[in-house]
C-alpha cells in the first residue's frame, strides 16, 4: 500500500513538471519575435537529435488568417486550450535518415556522460541572415548569459527583461511580478528574490537599464562614474532635491548646496548629458529602425473593408520528430526482456523524443497565440486598419484583448511587448495600438492617445516665440472637446517628452 501510494505521488510530481515545463516552454516562444524564434529553432535542433527538419510542405491553417469584421468573436478566436496537434509526417532522404542514425549510435554510445557532452547532428546549412544588428532584448539576453546566475535567477532575469518598458525601466512591482511567475510560469520566487535579480540586471548596460524609476534611473547612471567632487553633487541633487531638478529650480539647490553659479552651471550641464531612457538610445545603436524591423504580422486591408492578416514565418521550418528515433523506441518497447544497456537507450530517446514533442507543440501554441491575439486587436481597431488614421484607434487595454482571445493578460502582454505588424499605414509594434481611456465629466470615453495627438498639434503650431502654458492648452484642448485637467495636461506633456513652456521659447 505504501508502495503504490509513493508510485501514484511520483507519477503526479512528473505530471505537474511535465506542465510546467511545457508552459515555460510556450511562454518563452510567444515572447520571441520571428527572427529570435529561428535562432531559438536552430539551437534547440543543435541540442536535440530527436528534432529535425519535417518535408512536409503542408502550410498549418494558422499561419495565414483571414479576418472578418462580422464574425462571431467566440468563433473566431475558439478556446486557448484546445489541443495541439499531432506531429507533422516526416518524409525524410534516405541519406538524411542515414546520417541521423549515426548521430544517433553516437548519441546513444555515450549514454552517461552529460548531455552537453554528446555529439549532435547538424542539419543543413540555413543562411538566415537578417542584418548585423541586434535588439535590446538580445543584448540584455547576451549580458545575462555571461554572468553567473542560479537556474532560478536566470529563468526570473529573462522574465524580467520581457517586463522592461521601451524606456529600459522596470516599472512593476516585485509582487505583482511575483504574481505572474506564479501564476503563469509556476515558478514560485519571494519578493527578496526578486529584488537581488532586479539589483543584478541594473549592472547590465547600458547604465540605467532595470531602474524603477527616473530618479533611480539617473543615480544608477552617476555611482557608475568615479567618485568626484562633481558626482558627488549630481547625486545630492539627483537623490535629494528631484523634485526641484526636475521642476528647474535651480536657485533653490544652489542656495541648499551652497554652490556658486558656475558649479551650479556645471552640474546642471552634466545631469542633462545623462540618459533618462537607457532603452530608447540602445535601440537606436543597435538598429532598431524602422527599415531594419521584421514584422511578425502582415495586415492586408481590402477596398471593401475587409482586413486580414498572415504570420511573418519567414525561415521558421516545420519541425517533426526524428523517424530513427520512433524506431528506437518501437523497438525496445516491442521487447518483453531488454537488456540494461537496452534499457537505457530506451530512457534517452524517450527523453529526447518527449522534449521534442513538447518543443513542437510549444511552436504551434505560439502561432495559435499570434493568431489569435492578432484577431482580437483587428476586431477591436478595425476603423484603423481600414482609414490608417490614429484618431480611429479606440481605448484598447491588455485585459480587453484578453477577455476576447480567452488568454491570460499575462500572455497578450508577452505577444505586444515585442512584435511588429505590416499594414498599408506602415510598420506598428503591437504596444501601439493600445492605450487607456478618459472619462471627461460627461460619461464620455476618450482615448488617451487621441488627446495626446490634440495636444502635439497644439504644441507644433503653437507661436514659439510665446509658447502656450499649461493652462493655455488645457483651454485650447476644452474647445476641441477635450475637457481635461490641467494637472492632465502637464502630465501627458511629459510623457511626451515635450518641456515646459519656457523651455520650447525660441
Amino acid at each position: 500500500m505504501s508502495q503504490g501510494q509513493v508510485q501514484i505521488q511520483k507519477t503526479e510530481q512528473k505530471q505537474v513538471q511535465t506542465v510546467s515545463q511545457q508552459q515555460l516552454l510556450q511562454a518563452m516562444l510567444t515572447e520571441l519575435p520571428v527572427n529570435q524564434l529561428i535562432d531559438r529553432i536552430n539551437t534547440e535542433m543543435d541540442d536535440n537529435p530527436a528534432l529535425e527538419l519535417s518535408s512536409n510542405e503542408d502550410v498549418d491553417e494558422m499561419d495565414n488568417s483571414a479576418y472578418d469584421s462580422s464574425d462571431d468573436a467566440s468563433d473566431t478566436f475558439g478556446d486557448a486550450s484546445d489541443a495541439i496537434g499531432d506531429t507533422p509526417d516526416d518524409y525524410e532522404s534516405r541519406s538524411e535518415k542515414e546520417d541521423r542514425q549515426t548521430a544517433l549510435d553516437d548519441a546513444l554510445s555515450c549514454i552517461g556522460r552529460d548531455d552537453e557532452d554528446l555529439p549532435v547532428y547538424q542539419g543543413g546549412q540555413r543562411d538566415v541572415e537578417y542584418g548585423s544588428t541586434q535588439s535590446f532584448y538580445d543584448q540584455l539576453i547576451e549580458q545575462m548569459n555571461e554572468t553567473e546566475l542560479t537556474p532560478l535567477q536566470a529563468q526570473v532575469m529573462e522574465y524580467l527583461i520581457g517586463s522592461l518598458d521601451d524606456d529600459g525601466l522596470l516599472r512593476k512591482s516585485a509582487n505583482d511580478i511575483a504574481d505572474e511567475l506564479a501564476i503563469y510560469n509556476n515558478i514560485y520566487v519571494s519578493e527578496e528574490e526578486i529584488e537581488t535579480v532586479v539589483k543584478i540586471l541594473q549592472q547590465f548596460d547600458p547604465p540605467g537599464v532595470g531602474a524603477r524609476s527616473l530618479q533611480q534611473c539617473l543615480l544608477i547612471q552617476i555611482r557608475r562614474r568615479d567618485t568626484t567632487l562633481l558626482t558627488r553633487r549630481m547625486e545630492a541633487v539627483v537623490e535629494d532635491y528631484f523634485d526641484d531638478f526636475i521642476k528647474n529650480h535651480w536657485e533653490r539647490i544652489r542656495s541648499s548646496l551652497q554652490m556658486t553659479k558656475d558649479e551650479t552651471d556645471e552640474v546642471n550641464v552634466e545631469l542633462r548629458r545623462l540618459n533618462p531612457k537607457p532603452g530608447a538610445s540602445m535601440n537606436d545603436t543597435v538598429g532598431r529602425s524602422m527599415e531594419q524591423i521584421t514584422p511578425d504580422f502582415i495586415v492586408d486591408t481590402q477596398d471593401d473593408g475587409t482586413v486580414t492578416f498572415a504570420l511573418n514565418n519567414g525561415e521558421v521550418p516545420d519541425l517533426c520528430i526524428s523517424s530513427s528515433f520512433a524506431d528506437i523506441l518501437k523497438t525496445y518497447q516491442s521487447k518483453e526482456n531488454v537488456s540494461r544497456s537496452e534499457s537505457d537507450a530506451l530512457l534517452y530517446a524517450k527523453t529526447k523524443v518527449e522534449s521534442a514533442q513538447r518543443f513542437i507543440n510549444a511552436v504551434k501554441m505560439r502561432h495559435r497565440t499570434l493568431s489569435m491575439t492578432m484577431s482580437a486587436i483587428i476586431h477591436w481597431q478595425h476603423r484603423f486598419f481600414e482609414d490608417g488614421d490614429e484618431s480611429s484607434l479606440r481605448p484598447m487595454r491588455l485585459k480587453d484583448i484578453s477577455d476576447k482571445t480567452g488568454l491570460s493578460i499575462s500572455t497578450i502582454s508577452r505577444v505586444s511587448n515585442s512584435k511588429y505588424a505590416l499594414t498599408k499605414w506602415g510598420i506598428f509594434p503591437l504596444r501601439h495600438f493600445f492605450s487607456d481611456s478618459y472619462v471627461n465629466d460627461g460619461g464620455e470615453e476618450m482615448s488617451t492617445r487621441e488627446i495626446k495627438m490634440a495636444l502635439k498639434d497644439i504644441i507644433d503650431n503653437e507661436d514659439k516665440s510665446n509658447p502656450l502654458s499649461d493652462e493655455a492648452l488645457c483651454r485650447l484642448l476644452a474647445e476641441k472637446g477635450y475637457p481635461i485637467a490641467r494637472r492632465t495636461v502637464s502630465k501627458y506633456r511629459e510623457m511626451m517628452g515635450i518641456p515646459v513652456k519656457r523651455f520650447r521659447k525660441s
